[in-house]
């Protein structure tokens, strides 16, 4: 994906950065209960696409990172579980 390209997804992808040349994005919930729902959730769709987050929880905060490995970079893929990720966000009960 060139710079360009991923300057448009992250003007969409407003609460994402890139850090460490991967998409990169920090989630805060009510608690450790809602952190892992949420984890559990995102966990059913990054399963069916087959791309898998690096993803860490301490307490109610969640950071996830997202790049193609296999590519060596960020991909469309990395975009959409992005969406996605933001999808199950915005209607999650915090």
């Amino acid at each position: 994906m060139s710079d360009e390209q991923l300057e448009q997804f992250l003007i969409e992808l407003a609460e994402w950065r890139i850090k460490d040349e991967k998409l990169f994005r920090v989630l805060r919930f009510k608690d450790f209960n809602k952190a892992i729902e949420f984890m559990n959730q995102v966990a059913i769709t990054a399963e069916a696409m087959d791309h898998h987050p690096e993803w860490s929880n301490v307490y109610n905060k969640v950071e996830i990172y997202l790049v193609t490995h296999s590519e060596g970079g960020i991909t469309q893929l990395d975009i959409d579980l992005a969406r996605e990720i933001d999808s199950h966000f915005s209607t999650f009960k915090l």
